[in-house]
């Protein structure tokens, strides 16, 4: 270890700002949204269905962390707008932003349904985009933050198989939006990355995934966690780079 390296974040690292999680009323989502109200943030949950996003985070708040829910669907643009004129009109601010929500299907490349594929060009990619790009004023007004995309290993040129080519199309899209944002963003104070957090054990993993929700979660909060001096327009998985 180097001498004075942390290991951990200091306590409350976050205090005093806001941050927004799609897709955090389960699974990753929430372990991450979790993560950052421990680290002292005002975090919302964004999630399709209010009640579910309710339910989670009255269950944060049971632990004394200040977590508020926001009905946020990331295919429909209209919510991404109202989702964070909510967190504005609120606090005036939005900090850290995690692009969680997508979905996934086991398909075949050569039997691929076009409407399913629109799907998840929306919900994968061009959702996060429409969602980083509203969020990002908001971020300037402070010159800091961190936009976290949740990709996969699965996006990997070097690592691509035939297995559910709808899913790594659209995150191989979403990877592209991070770099294009990052290269947008740069010299603004305001870092983003694609963070993979790899075959969890979650509903979307299912139960044989080798890697727990806490692993998943750590990879991803790595990114959130950056210094003023870390990188921006990468693609990570434990806070080492993966392969394009």
């Amino acid at each position: 270890m180097i001498a004075g390296m942390e290991t951990s974040p200091a306590p409350n690292p976050l205090a005093g700002r806001v941050a927004l999680v799609s897709g955090a009323n389960r699974g990753i989502g929430l372990a991450v949204a979790r993560g950052i109200a421990e680290r002292g943030a005002t975090t919302y949950l964004g999630a399709r269905h209010l009640a579910a996003g309710e339910a989670a985070a009255a269950a944060l708040r049971a632990d004394d962390l200040a977590a508020h829910a926001v009905q946020l669907d990331v295919g429909d643009p209209a919510s991404i707008a109202a989702a964070v004129a909510t967190v504005d009109a609120a606090h005036g601010r939005l900090d850290v932003l995690v692009n969680n929500a997508g979905v996934l299907v086991y398909d075949n490349a050569l039997d691929v349904d076009p409407d399913t594929a629109n799907r998840f060009w929306t919900i994968n990619a061009l959702g996060p985009w429409l969602l980083a790009a509203a969020a990002a004023p908001l971020m300037r007004r402070n010159g800091w933050g961190r936009i976290v995309n949740v990709s996969t290993e699965m996006a990997s040129f070097a690592r691509m198989t035939t297995s559910a080519p709808t899913y790594r199309v659209s995150k191989v899209a979403l990877n592209a939006v991070t770099r294009v944002l990052a290269l947008e963003l740069e010299g603004s104070g305001i870092l983003v990355n694609a963070l993979s957090p790899g075959w969890v054990r979650t509903e979307m993993g299912g139960p044989d995934a080798p890697r727990s929700i806490e692993q998943g979660c750590a990879s991803i909060l790595w990114g959130v966690d950056l210094p003023a001096d870390g990188p921006t327009g990468g693609y990570f998985q434990d806070g080492a780079e993966l392969p394009w």
